[in-house]
């Protein structure tokens, strides 16, 4: 019985097909429940879609690389807890195709970064790193500031979001290029209903030039929202409880 190895380490093309089939039975049995389960994440209160503005800064946000040298996921660890804040639950990137999780910090991490600066000093910060952090590498981005935001394919950001999970209903989809705008003009007309759309958004000009809609404002929108949707203050009273 002990012996019987030695045929398959005697025969390569045997032993081959045998790894194959063994991987695959695992491949199998790991990946199948992904299938026929709803979901695998648990839903956690006030993580919502992203809004027109904010993906719009998600999206530039991605174009220009910002994953390589910015992580979004707080490990649960006490070093990282203590400077960064609540580690980060999955339900958190839920709704993000692809995830920006990364994979090294270059720059810190930006998961909570929501809240924490001002929009002033986000835009001097994307202008000019170097003149509120010197020891930065961060190359500038002056030209989000001066680029106007296309938005002209909003609404096709949306649908396709939704053909991959995000649930975007007819009506974000109908009224996204309003939403858009309504984000920057707290005295829009479309105020009660955007908020109902898109609860807890933000809606100011971020940008400090309420003339234009410019990259800078979406971008600006978007790391606004970052780690500010859930609550966590009832987590840390659930932790201390336990």
């Amino acid at each position: 019985m002990l012996n019987r190895h030695q045929f398959l380490e005697k025969n390569g093309l045997i032993l081959s097909l045998a790894i194959l089939v063994t991987v695959s039975i695992g491949g199998i049995i790991e990946i199948a429940p992904l299938f026929y389960l709803e979901s695998t994440i648990e839903e956690v209160e006030g993580v919502r879609p992203y809004s027109p503005l904010e993906l719009a800064g998600r999206n530039i946000y991605v174009r220009e690389g910002c994953y390589v040298c910015h992580s979004q996921q707080v490990r649960p660890l006490r070093d990282e807890v203590e400077r960064y804040g609540h580690y980060s639950l999955a339900a958190e990137s839920m709704y993000d195709h692809p995830f920006q999780w990364g994979s090294k910090r270059t720059g810190p991490d930006l998961a909570r970064v929501g809240g924490k600066y001002s929009d002033e000093w986000h835009r001097q910060h994307l202008i000019d790193p170097r003149s509120l952090v010197p020891e930065s590498i961060m190359p500038p981005y002056k030209f989000l500031n001066e680029r106007e935001l296309d938005y002209a394919q909003v609404e096709a950001w949306l649908k396709t979001n939704r053909a991959v999970g995000v649930p975007y209903t007819d009506d974000m989809i109908e009224n996204a290029a309003l939403d858009l705008k309504t984000q920057l003009d707290p005295f829009s007309e479309n105020y009660d209903a955007f908020i109902a759309r898109y609860p807890k958004a933000q809606i100011r000009d971020f940008d400090g030039d309420p003339r234009r809609i410019t990259e800078m404002d979406a971008m600006i929108a978007y790391l606004q929202i970052l780690g500010s949707m859930v609550d966590f203050s009832t987590y840390e009273a659930e932790e201390n409880y336990r």
